[in-house]
């Protein structure tokens, strides 16, 4: 009896198994800008976002990517970050090569101005973005030494041969070979992490702007929900990122 009650003190004595944490950070493609069901504030944040349809499952989740963020605006996300976190997830880096000013300039300019500022986009993302995506990366594991991160990527935006009449073909081809380069530097530096890459390219071959089924919005208003996956688009980051945190 004597040894069972010290069996039962030390068992009660013990520490409760932490509840997963998961924390979502990131920007409008994390946050769910175009999907509509936005929950108040100015971050664009949506109910049907990836984070939300995944934090659903989870006794603890903290819902911080906001629309607009780049790695270099993260650090107010990051605060909820702690040892206790067991999940990460992100999308970031489209803003850094500055996302609205390529596609209004597309949208709005001549193919050769629209490729010349692709052109530029293109040669930040490599000379600059792999450094700042290390240091988000090594920041998150710093502040979440525990947590599995897991890093999604971006889709394309068109798909080949769709008929579309929003942007010309040369604009299309220009737009979409910069998210497969963006896609490189992103999976790499998610292996430098030792973090789980996500690449949703795939997912979304057939399902881009104009499609017969997109997952994508084409210019829609209000403009900022404009080239960011739907409703839809956000069920099929969902599905891949639970194929992949699992």
């Amino acid at each position: 009896m004597g040894f069972m009650a010290g069996v039962l003190a030390v068992a009660l004595l013990a520490p409760a198994p932490t509840a997963p944490e998961y924390v979502a950070l990131g920007d409008s493609y994390a946050s769910g800008a175009g999907a509509g069901s936005y929950v108040e504030g100015s971050c664009r944040r949506s109910s049907n976002a990836y984070p939300a349809l995944r934090g659903a499952e989870f006794p603890s989740f903290e819902f911080m990517a906001c629309s607009g963020a780049t790695t270099q605006s993260l650090k107010p996300q990051m605060r909820a970050l702690t040892p206790s976190t067991t999940l990460v997830t992100i999308t970031v880096g489209g803003n850094d090569l500055g996302f609205t000013d390529v596609l209004t300039t597309c949208t709005l300019k001549g193919d050769e101005a629209c490729s010349k500022r692709v052109a530029t986009a293109v040669d930040f993302l490599h000379s600059q973005l792999p450094g700042r995506l290390d240091t988000t990366y090594s920041t998150i594991r710093a502040a979440a030494p525990n947590a599995t991160l897991v890093v999604l990527g971006y889709p394309r935006l068109f798909t080949p041969d769709d008929g579309c009449r929003t942007l010309s073909a040369v604009k299309r081809a220009a737009l979409n070979d910069a998210a497969d380069q963006l896609s490189g530097e992103i999976a790499q530096a998610a292996g430098r992490a030792g973090a789980r890459y996500v690449d949703v390219r795939e997912a979304f071959a057939h399902h881009g702007v104009c499609s017969p089924k997109p997952w994508i919005n084409a210019l829609v208003h209000p403009a900022e929900d404009s080239y960011h996956p739907n409703k839809t688009g956000q069920a099929a980051y969902f599905q891949a990122l639970t194929s992949a945190s699992r």
